[in-house]
């Protein structure tokens, strides 16, 4: 059966209809309390680091995670008076997830274009789990 729609068409479906940060306008909005920036990689490459207090949701789960009436709900994802900021490896999967958040109804949603690689790549600031348990121990 041949592909009718491919990747990148649905990539730029979504990009098309989605809020989308650089680097520079998310990392400025990393002390926000207002905001939650979302590591939705697989957990496999969480060993290369993430975004500075980032919270992991892998992408198999995002939905179910953001949905209340789900059995796999997080209250994190109830608050409408934070905006979710996702992020994948280049940007391509965090624009299909934050559609899909939107087509949920969450308004409150958008993602950083290039994704973590452009993160590392334009020295915003990282951390390895390693780093982030030893934060949250200190706060603790």
């Amino acid at each position: 059966m041949p592909i009718t729609k491919g990747f990148r068409a649905l990539v730029d479906e979504a990009m098309a209809q989605v809020k989308t940060y650089s680097v520079e306008e998310a990392k400025a909005k990393l002390a926000d309390p207002k905001v939650q920036i979302v590591d939705i990689r697989d957990v496999r490459e969480l060993a290369a680091g993430t975004v500075v207090g980032s919270y992991h949701a892998p992408r198999g789960m995002l939905e179910f995670w953001v949905d209340p009436a789900s059995p796999y709900h997080k209250p994190l994802f109830a608050d409408e008076g934070k905006e979710f900021i996702l992020f994948c490896g280049a940007g391509w999967r965090s624009a299909l997830a934050t559609k899909t958040l939107q087509d949920m109804g969450m308004r409150n949603v958008a993602h950083i274009d290039g994704g973590y690689a452009e993160w590392v790549k334009q020295g915003a600031p990282t951390e390895t789990l390693e780093d982030r348990e030893k934060r949250k121990a200190k706060k603790g």
